[in-house]
């Protein structure tokens, strides 16, 4: 398995070349083959933008028809026949069964530009320049994404100061007895607590690279009710846990919330193509034409394959099969905890956004080494590197799954053996 064209000319950034070192070739639902022609399980999914697998043919057989016919690919943000059956398939199959509506932007096509987008406009229309963000927060890798992002690594890169950002704790943060609603609620009314009323709050409803820590639906309802009360736009980053993920499309809907943005994208496109949105509460969009861009905002193969998995949420067949499977992953989770409690400390997330917290980052490491040489793919998260993130694709077979959690099951039983 030659690797060294890697090793020389790559920059040392990369990060899962070195923690899979093997070159893959091939890929089909939850598998993935390596030139050797091994095969592995995905329970990293392109860190949750291929919720739907590798290739969906329901996904990628209109992109490879639209490829084959000469047309647009790239449109910046002109009128398109692909924009405007996505915006269709989108409003139709995805907004309007859960009462909802907003104007949809399309930044750049990834996250942290739907992030950035989603700030600057929260930050034009209160004509407040400080954002409330949580602890073990993650948005991104452009600066204003950096700022609101807690780990104290991710804020330092770039090298310049960044301001405007008060950091609250998260839902369940250090000690389950803090209440950070009331908290939040008590800071915002008092003109004596120092802290100015932000523009926003930003929060993911998982926290994905923090540690899968999960917000209640609670905690989420009085959050929103907050932002209400004080007049401060509600920001949902819904990049890694919408989509699908949690076993709704959005990961809110648990909550019954309705936020004033929602930023979406990895796994938006259904196919690994990039593509983000920015959906805003139609008054709050003030935008001058123009006023906010991005050269690649108008990928029109993204477009295609966003539009094929919107309808997919139309089918009963579809949104069933889903809900089975993560009822099943959620039973082999709840397994491997009472298993090895050696190993693990708790079960975390919901729904197909799962997560294994363990005992210590050299137990995490360990299971990972091990569930790559037996074919399977994991990450770890949290600010300690001591959470297995659990992210097979929503689609996996129940055969993909129970071979999965085998291999899981394998490498956990090496670790606890092995102490």
């Amino acid at each position: 398995m030659n690797t060294d064209i890697f090793t020389a000319h790559e920059s040392n950034v990369r990060r899962y070349g070195p923690s899979f070192p093997t070159v893959f070739t091939k890929a089909l639902g939850a598998t993935i083959w390596d030139e050797t022609g091994k095969p592995f399980i995905d329970f990293l999914v392109g860190s949750g933008a291929l919720n739907y697998g590798h290739n969906n043919p329901t996904i990628m057989a209109p992109a490879i028809e639209y490829l084959a016919g000469g047309n647009i690919l790239l449109s910046l943000d002109m009128y398109t026949a692909a924009k405007r059956d996505f915006i269709e398939a989108f409003v139709d199959g995805i907004l309007k069964p859960r009462g909802l509506s907003y104007k949809i932007q399309f930044p750049g096509p990834t996250g942290t530009n739907a992030n950035e987008a989603a700030l600057a406009l929260a930050r034009k229309y209160t004509g407040r320049s400080s954002v409330m963000a949580f602890t073990n927060a993650y948005h991104g890798m452009s600066l204003g994404s950096l700022a609101v992002s807690g780990s104290a690594s991710t804020r330092e890169l770039g090298g310049v100061a960044r301001h405007d950002v008060i950091r609250v704790p998260y839902d369940g943060y250090a000690n389950q007895a803090i209440d950070s609603a009331s908290y939040i609620d008590g800071v915002l009314g008092d003109p004596g607590s120092g802290i100015e009323k932000p523009a926003a709050i930003i929060l993911e409803t998982i926290q994905a690279e923090g540690g899968m820590n999960t917000a209640s639906a609670a905690w989420l309802t009085e959050i929103q009710r907050i932002c209400r009360k004080h007049d401060v736009v509600l920001i949902v980053d819904d990049i890694q846990a919408g989509s699908g993920r949690t076993g709704d499309f959005f990961s809110f809907e648990v909550a019954k919330i309705e936020p004033d943005i929602v930023c979406l994208s990895k796994s938006l496109s259904g196919s690994g193509n990039p593509l983000s949105i920015v959906l805003i509460r139609p008054d709050m969009d003030i935008w001058k034409p123009g006023e906010h861009s991005g050269t690649f905002r108008g990928n029109n193969l993204a477009f295609t394959t966003a539009g094929a998995m919107c309808k997919m949420w139309s089918e009963r067949q579809f949104t069933a099969g889903v809900e089975r499977t993560a009822a099943n992953l959620q039973r082999h989770l709840d397994h491997l905890v009472a298993k090895f409690p050696k190993c693990i400390e708790q079960k975390r997330g919901r729904g197909l956004m799962t997560g294994l917290k363990c005992r210590s980052q050299a137990v995490v490491g360990r299971v990972h080494d091990v569930a790559f040489e037996n074919g399977l793919l994991i990450e770890s998260s949290g600010p300690n590197r001591d959470v297995i993130k659990v992210l097979p694709p929503i689609t996996i077979t129940d055969d993909e799954l129970d071979h999965g959690i085998a291999i899981l099951d394998h490498a956990l039983k090496e670790q606890a053996n092995g102490d």
